[in-house]
């Protein structure tokens, strides 16, 4: 079996001057960075975690990862099948769940992709693809609920 290690650097920026001392007085703010990528993504928790609404949540990048992971395997499966798609929007929604002791976790995701094809009589074979697209994306297959789609097709 073929393994695949990958690496990030998180880096905590939110220190403001008393470190973690008290709940509400550091910074959520962090950057994640992957060597030999262009720029940091700039981090946050959640807002409703004391965190910065203009930064990037641990949530988001799991929903963004889930989406785009989707996305890259439909558009390698459309490609082999010869359906040229000339635009793809995702507006992904996921549900989290958080626990009692302050723990959570994702109990639903629905991507909705909006593709536009150029042939109108692939559209029921483009639509059949995002079900093999999300057995096939690794982001997808290690979660431990199931992942919805309502895709929309276009022809144009």
């Amino acid at each position: 079996m073929k393994q695949h290690n990958y690496q990030t650097q998180v880096i905590w920026t939110g220190n403001q001057g008393q470190g973690t001392l008290k709940y509400a007085s550091y910074s959520r703010d962090h950057e994640i960075m992957v060597a030999e990528k262009y720029d940091a993504i700039q981090g946050s928790s959640d807002p409703s975690f004391l965190g910065d609404n203009s930064k990037y949540n641990p949530e988001d990048l799991f929903l963004s990862s889930l989406s785009s992971c989707h996305m890259l395997w439909f558009l390698h499966l459309c490609s082999v099948h010869k359906i040229v798609v000339t635009s793809y929007v995702d507006n992904a929604e996921g549900t989290m769940e958080e626990s009692v002791d302050g723990s959570g976790k994702f109990t639903m995701v629905t991507l909705n992709p909006i593709v536009t094809i150029t042939d109108g009589t692939l559209t029921a074979l483009a639509n059949s693809l995002h079900e093999k697209a999300n057995r096939m994306c690794f982001i997808a297959n290690s979660c431990n609920f199931t992942v919805h789609h309502q895709s929309t097709t276009l022809v144009g």
